[in-house]
């Protein structure tokens, strides 16, 4: 049994609650999704190289390292619902440092701005995750964690269509153009295309505020963690290093977020080496985003009642290794269907590890929780590694044999390292 309770007088109403979460979580998707987009047209607008493009990834999700302990203050200090409140004006702000990014074609200021977000982004997630996992037995919480990937993807594919429309329109032709126009007439193409991502993250901002002030003024319940810890650790824990499955969790998280992150981030990139149209290729993202959907709708369903959260990941993380070899060998729309079905076989990793790593941690939940957000670095850290590796191997496609060894990590820890520590 867990030994987290909720303080309220409706302990078992919980479908506010969990639809305000869902809220946060379309926010979450819409945002990181986001990032597939920026980065062709960061990669265009700013004149960068196809590893520093990628550096989207990595400021956008440094930013959980950074600052997933200081959210765990925070939220000692502020409460759950405080916290969220607080991490959506955070975001709102890194939004409007877009501005002056654009008006300025700096990509520094626009990694900043995006550094900003992800902190914003590292407090709601510290808080939400927890969250979402408490409010319940904890032998359902993928169930409903999947629930919440659907809220997440869902506005990922959305994310896709609406910024690809507006930012990378007609991105063929400009490209063309732009190789053959003078200096003065390059410049101010350019400039009128970095123009083209201030309405959308200023619409971003705006939503983004009046969510928080939605947030701070509901009434939401409180999670207590009791002091008692769980009965299937020794007594006695003094700091949350002492939980080897938390640990060997969190790592998991990075390799998951990693290569979740390449699989969509370095999609378009994949299919205009593929031979499509960067145009068609910037929306492949969106099939990923589908593939997910499928993936959460699957486990909402299954799990726990036909399937353990745990052997769900054993089975989901081979199939990631089969069609990540598929993606390689075969070419065409072939090898665009398996690497999208990454998506389908990605879906549960998120809402089974969380729950297994974060498992009896008692009063070190927050501290614990925070632990799993820094794993989101892998996606800062992971992206651009595959870049490189990718250069240095000549071949996009060929390159995604450095998502192997990742979910040989996952696999691992799915089979063996979630018990790690517990009697």
């Amino acid at each position: 049994m867990s030994t987290l309770t909720v303080a309220s007088d409706h302990r078992r109403n919980f479908v506010l609650p969990l639809v305000i979460i869902g809220a946060l979580f379309f926010i979450f998707g819409f945002i990181t999704w986001a990032n597939s987009q920026l980065i062709l047209y960061l990669q265009i607008s700013c004149e960068l190289t196809t590893t520093q493009s990628l550096y989207v990834a990595s400021a956008f999700f440094a930013a959980y390292f950074v600052m997933a302990i200081p959210s765990s203050f925070i939220l000692n200090k502020t409460g759950y619902k405080k916290g969220m409140s607080l991490g959506l004006l955070v975001m709102a702000v890194g939004a409007l440092v877009f501005i002056p990014a654009a008006q300025s074609r700096s990509y520094p200021m626009f990694l900043g701005g995006l550094f900003v977000i992800g902190s914003g982004l590292a407090l709601l997630q510290t808080a939400s995750n927890p969250y979402v996992t408490i409010l319940g037995p904890i032998e359902s919480a993928a169930q409903r964690i999947s629930i919440m990937g659907i809220c997440n993807k869902a506005a990922g594919i959305i994310a896709v269509f609406i910024l690809s429309a507006i930012m990378l329109k007609d991105v063929d032709a400009l490209k063309a153009r732009l190789l053959v126009l003078d200096p003065v007439s390059k410049e101010a193409e350019l400039n009128a295309l970095a123009l083209r991502v201030v309405n959308p993250y200023i619409t971003i901002a705006i939503v983004l505020a009046a969510l928080a002030l939605v947030i701070y003024f509901l009434h939401l319940p409180e999670i207590m963690e009791e002091e008692k810890m769980d009965a299937a650790h020794p007594k006695g824990h003094t700091s949350v290093l002492q939980f080897p499955h938390l640990l060997l969790g969190a790592l998991a998280i990075f390799f998951y977020v990693g290569v979740e992150v390449i699989s969509y981030d370095t999609f378009a990139g994949f299919g205009e080496t593929l031979g499509y149209p960067l145009e068609k290729a910037s929306k492949f993202a969106s099939y990923t985003g589908y593939g997910l959907l499928l993936g959460y709708v699957l486990g909402i369903i299954c799990i726990p009642k036909f399937i353990s959260q745990q052997k769900a990941l054993v089975a989901n993380t081979i199939l990631s290794i089969l069609l990540v070899l598929l993606a390689i060998f075969t070419k065409g729309m072939v090898s665009v269907v398996c690497f999208a079905l990454l998506g389908f076989s990605n879906a549960v990793m998120w809402p089974a590890i969380w729950p297994l790593a974060i498992d009896g941690l008692g009063k070190f939940t927050k501290i614990g929780a925070a632990l799993l957000i820094m794993g989101i670095v892998g996606g800062a850290i992971l992206t651009p590694l595959y870049g490189e590796f990718s250069k240095w191997i000549g071949s996009r496609q060929t390159g995604y044999f450095f998502m192997i060894p990742c979910y040989l990590y996952i696999l691992y820890y799915s089979v063996m390292g979630y018990k790690a520590g517990k009697k």
